[in-house]
């Protein structure tokens, strides 16, 4: 199609569906407008061959259309009262929860606002809440409808109710949407189950093993213990199909056009709903060819570019979270490349800061979180990171292998070491975790556990060290801190504010035995949780201690995520600190990693600009004087600053 028939078919479709082009519809119609050149190209990319091109492409613009037309007049005077890129703001602040987990019900989530407000958390992500199957689950990452709440957590009128309540409160929503595979209980699953030509093609179908054998030639294992293998036989069908997570989870042939068009519904009825922020889960499987890995492929990225532009339409203020947990350099990509840059996700998890801080707490090193730097500074203008200590997954090591010898360690043993520190198999670790997934060829592996549990709370407190206490608490803060400062929207996993230990009794329990990240996700007990207003006790010690590393972050306006970072040269191996800048404001965040008092020189303050005189350490509520270059601040164990400059 040229533009001139492009042009045509967006008129005809404007007039058929009644669109007041001159009038109500006039802001919608001129940003399909604008766009409307660019999503044909993205979709042609993809497409140009398919023999049902054209009619998708109509459909494309039909379902943009509807969606726009069947959009809540509230909801687009939210779009509208949104400054752009409203998602970068220093006074955001996330919690990532599972609803049953939480507090049992979404009827019962707006009676919790007041506990999440009180500790400064003004955006919920809610773990997936639409219908899976139990047993086969995937703890909902396997939907078996994408427009049903599933029953255990109540109904869609229960989540527009706990929109309706966050809204009111000036709070935001974000949830899941599972773009790569259905749960194989979905309609469509079924319909190709039964032998329907048109479903199947939703899906990867092989009469013969031959195909898949060819596929696993290149292709990894996700889940090498729980779910070898990429494939499953289907015996209602007599066929293989595509299962890169799990037996009972089909992947998705965004090959067909008609796959895109539904999926992007589904994107669209989510953003419907109110949804700020939509997490769109494991991106980078999105597109599978024969001879590669099947993951971080470039039409992956089209895939993303595409729905982007659609979004930026039909529901302009709602951002997307690219969950692609992949190598630093990949991660970039999902910002969007060339053309496309910063117009891809919006957002996307910083895993590797993440990882990089476990590496520095378990060694008392930086260096090798210092080498990776230079890669998370090419983050383009205008997106940003979702930053986090923990969450409900695993933590993975797949940090670059030069980045660990740049910090000065062989990287085989380097990793085991970790993994052996965090599964409290290293003589002296205090930490209380486990592996998760462990590859028996390769000895790659993931580390399972609460934060309290990993910063070694959990020992302590069997062993009843009091000394020990205080320095997981410590512990605790700090790696909140450096996540909270360093440049993106910081995001709580629930439990974690209140210092919660592992919780073994997933054991018991045959749906979640196999995986031990249960271990991190707990039932909480309100009991415990209302100890966070007893002053002394370790919940309120940890939570009034997040509460204030929170209200100081919502106070200042340097540390939006506006690419406004410098780190400091290493003065100390033990420290990591770097400096939040602009016209009016410095900050300096200093976090010592090291079970030892540190000492860090005077001239680290001197090297940007004009000198400092006086400092205000916001954390400790304390004034210090700039020293002399061969005089030192001084750091306990664990201990933190952030400094703003005041002379």
């Amino acid at each position: 199609m040229n533009k001139k028939e492009i042009t045509s078919l967006l008129l005809n479709l404007a007039s058929t569906k009644k669109l007041d082009i001159a009038g109500t519809d006039a802001g919608f119609y001129t940003s399909l407008a604008l766009r409307i050149v660019d999503i044909h190209d993205l979709y042609s990319q993809l497409y140009a061959e398919h023999p049902a091109y054209e009619e998708n492409f109509k459909k494309l613009i039909e379902v943009l259309i509807s969606v726009h037309q069947s959009r809540a007049e509230s909801l687009k005077k939210r779009d509208e009262s949104k400054a752009e890129n409203w998602f970068l703001s220093n006074e955001l602040a996330g919690m990532s929860l599972y609803v049953d987990r939480f507090c049992g019900k979404l009827k019962n989530l707006p009676g919790k606002l007041d506990y999440l407000n009180d500790l400064g958390v003004n955006l919920l992500h809610l773990m997936p809440i639409f219908a899976s199957p139990e047993g086969e689950s995937d703890g909902g990452y396997a939907v078996s409808d994408f427009r049903k709440v599933d029953e255990k957590f109540g109904t869609i009128q229960d989540l527009r109710k706990v929109q309706s309540s966050l809204g009111k409160r000036g709070m935001y929503l974000m949830l899941d949407i599972v773009l790569n595979h259905t749960s194989h209980r979905h309609a469509w699953a079924e319909k190709a189950k039964a032998g329907d030509k048109a479903y199947q093609d939703y899906f990867y179908f092989f009469e013969y093993s031959t195909l898949p054998e060819q596929y696993e030639q290149s292709m990894p294992e996700v889940f090498p213990e729980a779910a070898p293998g990429n494939f499953t036989w289907v015996p209602e069908c007599k066929k293989w199909v595509m299962t890169v997570f799990h037996n009972y989870q089909w992947d998705l042939n965004y090959s067909n056009p008609r796959v895109l068009v539904e999926m992007l519904d589904n994107v669209l009825f989510s953003a419907n709903l109110g949804v700020d922020v939509l997490r769109i889960d494991a991106p980078a499987f999105l597109w599978k060819q024969l001879g590669t890995s099947c993951q971080n492929l470039p039409q992956a990225h089209t895939i993303l570019q595409l729905i982007k532009k659609c979004v930026e339409i039909a529901a302009p203020g709602m951002a997307l979270l690219g969950e692609a947990i992949v190598a630093p350099a990949a991660i970039m990509k999902y910002f969007g490349e060339g053309r496309y840059q910063a117009e891809e996700c919006d957002f996307a998890y910083n895993a590797t800061q993440m990882a990089l801080r476990w590496d520095a707490l378990a060694t008392g090193q930086t260096s090798v979180m210092r080498a990776a730097q230079p890669v998370l500074a090419r983050k383009p203008i205008g997106t940003s990171w979702i930053n986090y200590t923990r969450c409900h997954d695993d933590i993975g090591l797949g940090y670059d292998d030069y980045m660990i010898q740049q910090g000065g360690y062989d990287p085989y043993p380097h990793r085991q070491y970790l993994k052996e520190y965090y599964a409290g198999q290293f003589p002296g670790s205090p930490a209380r975790g486990a592996l998760f997934s462990v590859n028996e060829k390769t000895q790659d592996a993931r580390i399972s556990g609460t934060l309290a549990s990993l910063c070694g709370l959990e020992k302590a407190i069997e062993e009843n060290d009091d000394a020990q206490v205080e320095i997981s608490i410590r512990k605790i803060l700090m790696m909140q801190g450096s996540s909270f400062f360093f440049g993106g929207l910081p995001m709580l996993f629930y439990g974690d504010e209140a210092a919660y230990l592992n919780d073994y009794s997933y054991q018991d329990d045959p749906g979640k035995s196999y995986d031990n990240r249960w271990m991190h996700r707990p039932i909480i007990d309100w009991k415990k949780n209302a100890l966070v207003k007893k002053s002394g006790t370790l919940e309120n010690r940890v939570f009034s201690g997040i509460r204030k590393l929170l209200s100081i972050r919502k106070n200042l306006p340097v540390v939006a995520d506006f690419g406004n970072i410098t780190w400091l040269p290493g003065r100390n191996i033990h420290i990591a600190g770097f400096l939040r800048y602009s016209e009016e404001k410095k900050l300096y965040c200093l976090f010592n990693y090291s079970q030892d008092s540190a000492y860090l020189t005077w001239y680290a303050f001197k090297e940007h600009g004009e000198v400092p005189v006086k400092l205000y350490d916001l954390w400790q509520e304390k004034y210090h004087d700039v020293g002399s270059d061969d005089e030192y601040l001084v750091f306990e164990p664990y201990e933190f600053y952030l400094m703003e400059v005041v002379e």
